[in-house]
């Protein structure tokens, strides 16, 4: 069974599990979804981090979608996104998504 997740969901390619309830009702959740590791993702560019900006307006101007600041975090080993954008003049790999083939690392 697979969740019904937008295409840029961090989550689209996650599979479901169902655990099944002492009295026989079957409870479907999501599966773990593990972390990339950076180095196996194809990097298409970098961006510096300016005073002011956040992760969702990071990738909003380098992939056009604020919704995909995961894939900036994925590619940047984050465990705490909001580190990543503290410190103005940080340069911020970006990546394509795991699986997603594209040029080496970056």
């Amino acid at each position: 069974m697979s969740a019904n997740f937008a295409a840029n969901s961090r989550y689209v390619f996650t599979g479901t599990r169902t655990w099944t309830a002492p009295d026989g009702t079957p409870i479907a959740y999501l599966d773990r979804r593990f972390l990339p590791h950076p180095e196996a993702l194809a990097g298409i560019a970098s961006r510096t981090v300016a005073a002011g900006d956040r992760l969702d307006t990071v990738a909003a101007a380098a992939l056009d979608d604020p919704e995909l600041s995961w894939r900036v975090a994925d590619a940047n080993r984050a465990m705490n996104p909001r580190e990543l954008t503290a410190v103005p003049g940080t340069v911020l790999r970006i990546a394509l998504a795991e699986g997603i083939p594209g040029a080496p690392h970056v």
